[in-house]
């Protein structure tokens, strides 16, 4: 119990802390898009490297480092998709009205290259951990890359809510291939098999004879709980996209919509094609006339004293004779 008390709170650091700085960096891939590149090939082969050192060492410190480089290596792969670097052979919507088929297989082709890249790096951790006392890592990366598929078909067939507020605007086109609606039929056996792998993952930790066993199975026990509750927040009125929203950037506003000039400027050189329209409110607009309105009586207050007394004036002036 005590390493399953102990891997509870880790794994949901780390969940909630990876999840959060993979929508951040993702967030400034525009601006840092080569050192965002840089730093996530970086990544990927310094974790793939933790996990080949990592698997050789059967104690706590071997388990939680290869857990943590099996996240790592996750997240490296998570930012090329996010930030449209491997996508798919067409990163495009769906198109309207098109065939159940049809929209399978356009979604397939979608993130086709980013399927063939999270299985081809299962290989490798499989290559670097093949014989190794530790297999945490290995695990680790299937039970994410289960859990991810699971996520995936559910979110095309069809669940009450989506979270798609977090994709990021570079692969905004995912969303045509999301479903909203009450539930469909797989979702009921995707979310028992992953709760009953999660509750079964804990009574083997309970009841696992060796404390590096245990707190194997602890971890995985937590993070495949953490799956199943993802799965559940699918179907249930409880978004959860405020948990990660301290690290997604604010949208970028919408452009300013442009009128038509003559394609003539009086710079030699300069060619003037647009410029800004406003945009006003039916609220802007009302304020704005009253305004005027309260302007022009407070002129016309303040002329007519002047007025009086220059014609009081006048008549002094021309008077009887």
């Amino acid at each position: 119990m005590g390493a399953l008390a102990i891997a509870i709170p880790y794994v949901l650091f780390v969940w909630w802390f990876s999840t959060g700085s993979v929508l951040l960096l993702v967030g400034l891939s525009r601006r840092y898009g080569a050192f965002l590149k840089a730093g996530a090939a970086a990544s990927f082969v310094a974790a793939l490297a933790g996990i080949w050192a990592s698997s050789q060492v059967t104690g706590a410190a071997g388990a939680y480092c290869v857990f943590t480089c099996a996240i790592l290596l996750w997240g490296a792969i998570e930012i090329s998709l996010l930030s449209g670097w491997i996508t798919g052979p067409r990163p495009k919507p769906c198109p309207r009205d098109c065939a159940p088929v049809d929209r399978f297989w356009f979604a397939l082709q979608a993130i086709a290259y980013h399927e063939l890249a999270l299985f081809a790096t299962a290989g490798l951790v499989f290559a670097v951990t093949v014989g190794a006392p530790n297999q945490l890592g290995l695990w680790t990366f299937v039970a994410l890359l289960v859990l991810r598929q699971s996520a995936k078909v559910n979110l095309f067939l069809g669940v009450r809510t989506l979270n798609d507020e977090l994709l990021p605007q570079q692969v905004d086109f995912l969303r045509s291939y999301f479903t909203r609606k009450p539930i469909n039929a797989l979702f009921p056996f995707s979310v028992t098999l992953v709760t009953a792998a999660a509750a079964i993952l804990a009574v083997t930790a309970i009841g696992a004879k060796s404390d590096f066993a245990t707190l194997d199975c602890s971890l995985l026990a937590v993070l495949v709980a953490l799956g199943a509750l993802e799965h559940w927040f699918m179907v249930l009125p409880m978004p959860v996209v405020d948990l990660c929203r301290w690290s997604v950037r604010a949208p970028t506003p919408a452009p300013v919509a442009l009128a038509a000039l003559p394609a003539l400027s009086v710079i030699p050189g300069v060619t003037i094609t647009e410029r800004p329209v406003v945009r006003r409110s039916a609220a802007s607009l009302s304020r704005q006339r009253l305004e005027d309105q309260f302007r022009q009586s407070y002129h016309a207050q303040a002329c007519n004293p002047r007025l009086d007394a220059a014609t009081n004036k006048l008549g002094g002036l021309n008077g009887p004779d």
